[in-house]
């Protein structure tokens, strides 16, 4: 078998295979027999009939599946004698497949790129971190109230922190625009959630009025036709709710796991371990983050097309999971989540995919078995029986393979920050948390 490796550019190679003739013949005659057990050939018992008389009539059939056996068998060892590394599946295409000569085949297919890792003494990363202070245990407290807290419908008019249902339609210059309406909204009154001055416009009205409300858009609102505009909204108040959060009390102690005797301390303790462990969590994730930017920066290649259409499928079917979308055709699928709007995400996730391949071959990173178990530990314990749970990862192969892929990427960063230069950057805890629900 003869083997030319052919170079068109970038990443893509031809590898033409050369079948000799007396491997191809054999391999079509070794076709016609089989075939000639079962043909039913009129003039002839079953299985009878003479090879000619079999090659004239079945002779296509049996090159077509000589070929595609003969190229299932050496494909393998084309690849080997190359010593190439192909990047997903070939495409196939016949040369030659005349009888009596040799079967010649182009695999077309692209290659792994060859990466020139960067000095990791480059990498320099800033290391979000923040202090839990009194305002933010109490925020939190706020919000456990919140949780739990009852309204009552009340008869007068909406103030500060009611919680009131309303229509509204706004209007720019006399004309409605997108986003502008909506039906029984429910707005905290100084809560944020809304609009400043469309929430502010809402105090002093009780339920059954409609009203205007003039309303000044941010400079740095989301949606930027609407930046700096002015309008005016048509509101009808239909309820207006006072607002009754629970007492920190025995019951609602117990509701979150504090023993009455610790009190209101003990759950304001609670609050703080809490938020102590988001912030570290946070502030690991968006160095990790940077230190992936980094990466980026410093290394320039080409990435296979094969690999980044497998990743863009993989972003697709992961998209419709999330929005219940699963039972949608591959072809509504394409339409609703087009491979332009997840290109960039799967460049990003292939080109860190080969990149943390590369580190962990070149610098020899090893799995730390012990780091496995303990990040197993820590997945369980958040579950109420955590010995199942531990028991399903290790018995899962898709599960476990997950979390191996996880703990080990986590290594090559610490090996990455071993060398980097890391500097720490205080920010507020609120700041960092919604940077995360953000990202």
């Amino acid at each position: 078998m003869e083997v030319e490796l052919q170079s068109p550019g970038g990443l893509q190679r031809v590898l033409r295979v050369s079948v000799p003739a007396e491997r191809y013949d054999e391999a079509v005659d070794k076709r016609l027999r089989q075939i000639g057990t079962r043909a039913r050939v009129p003039g002839f018992r079953p299985g009878k009939a003479p090879l000619k008389v079999i090659r004239q009539q079945y002779g296509d059939q049996a090159r077509a599946d000589a070929i595609s056996e003969l190229v299932r068998e050496t494909w393998p060892q084309a690849v080997q004698e190359a010593d190439v590394n192909p990047a997903g599946q070939p495409s196939f295409e016949v040369d030659d497949e005349s009888e009596g000569q040799a079967l010649v085949y182009n695999a077309t297919f692209e290659v792994y790129p060859e990466i020139t890792l960067s000095d990791l003494d480059k990498v320099a990363v800033e290391r979000p971190v923040a202090d839990v202070t009194d305002e933010d245990v109490d925020r939190l407290v706020q919000n456990l109230r919140q949780s739990k807290r009852r309204l009552e419908t009340v008869s007068r008019a909406a103030q500060e922190g009611d919680s009131v249902r309303i229509d509204f339609e706004g209007r720019i210059d006399g004309e409605t625009f997108t986003g502008g309406s909506g039906e029984n909204q429910e707005v905290e009154i100084g809560a944020g959630r809304f609009l400043p001055d469309l929430e502010q416009g809402l105090i002093g009205h009780p339920a059954g009025e409609t009203f205007d409300v003039p309303v000044q858009f941010p400079e740095d609102y989301q949606a930027e036709d609407l930046r700096g505009k002015a309008a005016t909204f048509s509101v009808t108040m239909k309820e207006v709710n006072e607002i009754h959060l629970p007492e920190i009390d025995e019951e609602f102690l117990k509701a979150h796991g504090v023993d009455a005797d610790a009190g209101e301390e003990g759950l304001r303790q609670k609050c703080r371990d809490a938020l102590q462990r988001e912030q570290t969590k946070a502030s690991r994730n968006k160095l990790k983050g940077a230190v992936m930017d980094q990466l980026l920066e410093l290394h320039s290649f080409d990435v296979p097309q094969a690999m980044l259409d497998d990743e863009i499928q993989r972003l697709r079917q992961e998209t419709a999971a999330r929005f219940n979308a699963a039972q949608l055709s591959a072809e509504q699928l394409q339409q609703m989540i087009p491979d332009e709007l997840l290109q960039p995400q799967a460049q990003r996730r292939v080109s860190l995919g080969l990149l943390l391949g590369e580190l962990i071959k070149q610098h020899e990173i090893e799995l730390d078995q012990q780091r496995l178990d303990s990040t197993i530990d820590e997945l369980s314990a958040e579950y109420e029986d955590p010995e199942q749970v531990k028991q399903y990862y290790r018995s899962n192969q898709q599960a476990i393979q997950g979390i191996r892929a996880m703990v080990i990427e986590e290594q090559v960063v610490d090996h990455i920050l071993g060398h980097a230069t890391v500097s720490d950057k205080t920010v507020p805890l609120q700041e960092l948390l919604n940077d995360r629900q953000a990202g």
